[in-house]
């Protein structure tokens, strides 16, 4: 009792003079939730018996806690007694933080220093813990201390001096006869918010921890830890533990004798202090003193304590690429590490040159609405800053610079076009993201951001981000995770040249140009054609330029453009020449274009595709075209193939999937890349049947294509990711002359020559076979048969069935079907049983019905069903 009232008494005087202690609990008014306030999982301790005891559920793998604010970091004393009357393991321990940045001892992404009590190797250590990967040892103490099963007591002092050097020691009785585990120097961390106790245990020792006689004390003077010009009269000082809030600005000054005219202490970084001067700094290298600082416990440092800083000049203005965004998160939930919020990081690529961002614009292409940067907004050199809604702030105030700014735009989680835009209206920076350049599909479901890979490569689009492997999900206000060199040395490439009208030519490239060295019409010829008189590049993302012409072009015909260079935005030139054949495009009508090849059940991750061919003699804008879907209840379900010009040529095919890249994976050996159009969202075409439709830009139907997975082969095994082939280019978009693509090309061809593609017949007769001998091996050669005709009129009527050698019934191909003058049939070798025939001669019997009821005529075809050895 005697040593409770003098502990009593000792905290009563502490209290009234003004001593360094910033801490000293030893729980003597039976309450932990006030004097000093202990927060956190405040129902499972108690205090018995003067000590903080645990009193948390009884289950395996609990972990409860309790934290109080605490900032000292240096020149600083920590003590505690401890009493764990368990056998400690690895299910079984106590975590003591002295530093911690977060009031929750659990979050993953919290950092500082703690003292282990216990573990698998029954020691007391000293550990520091990292945002990201496991705790590591600071001191790691003998093993075995803690060795009792019921009675484990300890009392602990640590110390850290103004250098970093830290001592552990500790007493197995609680007295304080000491013994030192170690020492060590660390400086990672100097800032701190919190400490407090963090408790592992298993369901039987809910209640074996106790705790007393936590006191921290500061007996060392502040240090000058560095100063940071802001701007030309604003000076950032930085002391290495936190000062009082009254520091007054006649506590500095320059070494050319200058005093600041205020000095403000940070309002979440009581280290920092913010100091104006009446005139601008000089330039290069200056110092700054301080004298008479005082920190939060009464440690006076006299001085003179020196920093040197160096000033480069007024900030400047960014121009194209001087201000980047370099981090995007859009999608916040589910939440991992990171605040729930969605937020931009930006960086000032420059090594010497602040930014000022006053009246910076961030916006999206069609918003009305701008999120402005205020005045006196600067990015040092180097420096990284987050951008988020002014509403915002406080949620991102550990991470660094925070801009928060009114009207921040939303930000879509499946891809937006994002700008800054200098407050002349100029264009400083694009991102067009989209979900795929995460490159892996749980991140993007929410949580990570997307982070640039080589900031010095702001044009490299989606070769330059990948999602951030951070385990936090993200890098706000600091350098990414991903960072890695990854240059551009590619000139650009010229994709395609189209005319959007008779005078207006529009070039593609594939990557961003430089706006200025592209726009010299000096720089592009049109064989046979007329001159160029104006280039326009077209924003946002400068990948395309206009050509205006001083005279139209002839409709239809191809003509040849040359252009002598192009820059992209980091300096990449193209030479000696490109070119590319361009033609004004022809009208089309109905069977022009046509649907080739369709993927409707994929495998697994893998998604739909539809392929086109321009079977006329026309060049065709697919401009404003639509892919449809017509649903049971007659509603049609368009999506718009591509919303500027692209011109398909005779004979070329054209690929329209969401993942182009998804496909081209999946079929790496028989796709032609070259053939995708960028990434659409395609209509919900059903596994089992459906209706495709081509629309044009006018709303007309072109083609339409009723597929159903019976039009498959039936001996197929499956047919996830078998796509069906049109058989002829000239044939009817009707099942009979579409068949699964072939198992020898890996089941679909997108963007080449189908597997199945067959000629269309040259021969004169009124019924051919081709092939007269065939395989149905699904190999991609010669699987199925068709029996071709041409008649003499229109209006017949037809029956088509197959007998084998011996006369007996093998399959039914057509019953009494109207049939147009020339066409084909098809025979896949099956039986009427779905059966693949056996090897052997068979028979086709034709019943030919004459218009207007005239007499039937009867004819017969031999083919061979045969095999490969």
């Amino acid at each position: 009792m005697l040593l409770r009232l003098l502990r009593a008494l000792s905290l009563v005087l502490l209290a009234a003079a003004p001593a360094a202690a910033q801490l000293n609990e030893s729980f003597t008014d039976g309450d932990f939730t006030a004097n000093p306030a202990w927060t956190g999982d405040v129902t499972s301790f108690q205090v018995t018996t003067q000590q903080l005891q645990s009193n948390g559920p009884a289950v395996t793998g609990t972990q409860i806690q309790l934290a109080t604010p605490g900032q000292a970091v240096t020149g600083t004393t920590w003590e505690f007694w401890a009493n764990l009357r368990l056998a400690t393991s690895s299910g079984n321990l106590a975590d003591v933080w002295l530093i911690s940045e977060q009031a929750d001892l659990k979050a993953a992404g919290n950092r500082g220093y703690f003292v282990r009590l216990g573990g698998t190797p029954d020691e007391v250590a000293l550990f520091r813990k990292d945002a990201t990967g496991a705790a590591a040892y600071v001191i790691n103490g003998a093993d075995a201390t803690l060795a009792s099963t019921t009675n484990n007591v300890v009392r602990v002092r640590v110390t850290r001096s103004a250098a970093g050097l830290w001592n552990l020691e500790r007493d197995l009785t609680g007295g304080n006869s000491y013994t030192s585990e170690g020492t060590a120097t660390d400086n990672t961390y100097l800032r701190s918010q919190y400490l407090g106790v963090l408790l592992t245990y298993s369901s039987a020792n809910n209640r074996a921890f106790s705790f007393d006689d936590f006191r921290v004390s500061d007996q060392t003077e502040p240090g000058l830890s560095s100063a940071t010009p802001q701007a030309g009269t604003l000076l950032d000082v930085l002391f290495n533990e936190p000062v009082a809030a009254n520091t007054p600005a006649s506590a500095f000054r320059l070494g050319s004798g200058a005093v600041p005219t205020g000095a403000i202490r940070d309002a979440t970084d009581p280290g920092l202090v913010h100091l104006t001067f009446a005139n601008t700094f000089p330039l290069g290298t200056s110092t700054v003193e301080a004298r008479n600082v005082v920190d939060l416990y009464g440690n006076v440092a006299t001085g003179p304590l020196t920093a040197s800083f160096v000033y480069n000049g007024t900030p400047i203005q960014p121009g194209p690429n001087q201000l980047l965004i370099t981090e995007i998160l859009a999608d916040e939930t589910p939440q991992l590490g990171l605040p729930a919020s969605e937020f931009i990081e930006i960086h000032n690529p420059s090594t010497t040159s602040p930014l000022d961002l006053g009246g910076v614009r961030l916006t999206k292409p069609g918003n009305t609405a701008l999120a402005v940067f205020g005045s006196g907004a600067i990015l040092l050199p180097g420096e990284y800053a987050v951008v988020c809604a002014s509403t915002r702030v406080t949620q991102f105030a550990s991470y660094g610079k925070v801009f928060g700014l009114s009207n921040f735009p939303s930000l879509s989680n499946t891809g937006d076009q994002l700008l800054l835009r200098a407050r002349d209206g100029r264009q400083i920076f694009e991102v067009n993201y989209a979900d795929t350049w995460y490159r892996d599909n749980s991140k993007k479901d929410g949580g990570w951001t997307l982070e640039m890979i080589d900031t010095s490569n702001p044009c490299g689009g989606a070769d330059n981000w990948l999602a951030s492997t951070d385990p936090s999900g993200g890098t706000p206000g600091r350098a990414n995770a991903v960072r890695a060199a990854n240059p551009d040395r590619t000139a650009p490439a010229l994709l395609r040249a189209v005319a959007a009208s008779p005078t207006l030519l529009r070039l593609t490239f594939g990557e961003k140009l430089d706006s200025a060295l592209t726009a010299n019409p000096a720089l592009y010829t049109l064989a046979g054609g007329p001159a160029v008189q104006r280039v326009t590049p077209v924003a946002y993302d400068f990948r395309a330029v206009e050509l205006t012409l001083a005279a139209p072009l002839t409709a239809n015909q191809p003509y040849t453009l040359t252009v002598a260079r192009a820059t992209d935005c980091v300096g990449n030139a193209s030479g000696p020449l490109s070119s590319a054949t361009l033609v004004l495009p022809a009208a089309a009508v109905p069977g022009d274009v046509v649907i080739n090849e369709i993927l409707f059940n994929p495998r697994t991750e893998g998604v739909d595709f539809v392929e086109l061919l321009n079977r006329s003699g026309k060049y065709i804008d697919l401009q404003g075209w639509q892919l449809g879907r017509v649903r049971p209840d007659s509603i049609a379900e368009n999506r718009t193939i591509i919303s500027e010009p692209y011109v398909l040529a005779p004979g070329q095919l054209a690929v329209l999937t969401s993942r182009p890249d998804v496909v081209q994976a999946q079929y790496a050996s028989s796709s032609e890349p070259a053939a995708f159009l960028p990434a659409l969202t395609l209509p919900s075409y059903p596994d089992d049947a459906g209706i495709v439709t081509l629309l044009n830009a006018q709303n007309t139907r072109i083609d339409r294509f009723d597929y159903s997975q019976d039009l498959h082969l039936a001996l197929l095994d499956t047919r996830d990711g078998v796509s069906l082939e049109r058989l002829r280019p000239d044939g009817p978009s009707r099942g009979s002359n579409f068949h699964s693509a072939a198992g020898s090309v890996g089941y679909a061809t997108p963007g080449r020559r189908n597997s199945q593609f067959l000629a269309e017949s040259a021969s004169s007769q009124q019924f051919t076979m081709e092939p007269e001998v065939f395989t149905p091996d699904d190999d991609g050669q010669q699987d199925f048969t068709t029996l071709g005709y041409r008649l003499d009129a229109a209006g017949y009527a037809a029956s088509v069935t197959v007998y084998d050698a011996l006369g007996r019934l093998t399959r039914r191909l057509v019953r009494n079907e109207t049939l147009p003058t020339s066409g084909f049939i098809q025979w896949d070798g099956l039986t009427e049983s779905r059966h693949k025939a056996a090897v052997g001669y068979y028979v086709l019997h034709i019943e030919l019905y004459k218009p207007g009821g005239g007499a039937k005529k009867e004819y017969k075809k031999t083919v061979v069903v045969g095999a490969r050895l």
